[in-house]
């Protein structure tokens, strides 16, 4: 169900993109906007990892220095048939968790040290194990050409704002007048939508993989219990130093944020996650 909606969206980020080029310029300004927020987007994707992982001063670890961290990790990527991701600890007394890497050859798993105090071992393996289904299902890709779309869009919207203030005004000045307005109002619900699909895109995919990581790990109330103490872990002690455009990576919202719009949110309900996973247990 899930798949189909992150299909269903991507055509819809397309069709608005597509349908905003055609109203300011064609084809060719809707593929040149698009080419290069692929290309930012791309070199995005290609050193996330080393960009996120230095910005939260993560160090990598080595089974020596984290036994039990580096056994759930690499009994799970048997388990998930993926090579090993690095192993990385973020010292931090928040607890969360996330992954990155821009395949599954260069998968990266990343940990506070805080969750690591407040989590027991099958809360732990639950948490890991979505972290491992997100790398193994490309999660970091799908992002990447949502957001590549979601870019184009946004940057198409903005020239046509700035090409109607500075293109000058025709001699049909109402016939012409009306035709900004409409340009002007349509560019920016274009933009608009595009960050709510975007925002969708990501929520979907973590409803995804809460239910990887549930039937990877083999037991849906270890990740259940495991989001409910994250999330009142991180009401509690919330991330200092966490950069808002990384906050949909993380397993929970790094940020204390209750009573926010769901619809603006990059991250599910929290009640709609556990209920989920509850109900995969009941029904095993």
């Amino acid at each position: 169900m899930n798949q189909a909606k992150t299909f269903l969206l991507m055509v819809v980020l397309t069709v608005i993109l597509v349908g905003l080029g055609s109203v300011i310029g064609g084809k060719s300004g809707a593929t040149l906007a698009f080419g290069i927020a692929l290309v930012m987007n791309l070199v995005s994707y290609w050193f996330s990892d080393r960009i996120v992982l230095a910005m939260y001063h993560a160090k990598q670890v080595s089974e020596s220095q984290a036994p039990e961290l580096f056994g759930l990790v690499a009994s799970l990527t048997q388990r998930a048939a993926i090579p090993m991701p690095k192993v990385y600890i973020i010292e931090d007394d928040s607890p969360n968790a996330f992954a990155t890497g821009r395949n599954p050859e260069h998968g990266v798993v990343a940990v506070t040290t805080g969750i690591m105090r407040i989590l027991n071992r099958q809360e732990l393996e639950g948490v890991l194990a979505h972290e491992i289904s997100h790398i193994k299902h490309r999660d970091i890709l799908i992002s990447t050409i949502a957001a590549a779309l979601a870019g184009a869009i946004t940057m198409l919207a903005n020239w046509a704002r700035w090409s109607l203030f500075f293109g000058g005004r025709g001699s049909d000045g109402d016939n012409r007048g009306g035709n900004i307005i409409s340009v002007i109002i349509f560019s920016v619900i274009a933009t608009f939508a595009a960050m709510l699909v975007q925002l969708a895109i990501s929520r979907s995919r973590e409803y995804l993989a809460d239910q990887g990581g549930a039937d990877l790990a083999g037991n849906p109330l270890s990740l259940a219990n495991a989001l409910r103490r994250l999330e009142a872990g991180v009401s509690r002690n919330p991330m200092q130093d966490a950069n808002p455009s990384t906050a949909h990576m993380f397993i929970v919202n790094p940020f204390s944020k209750k009573g926010a719009l769901s619809l603006f949110s990059t991250h599910p309900p929290m009640e709609e996650r556990i209920r989920r996973l509850e109900e995969m247990a009941y029904k095993r």
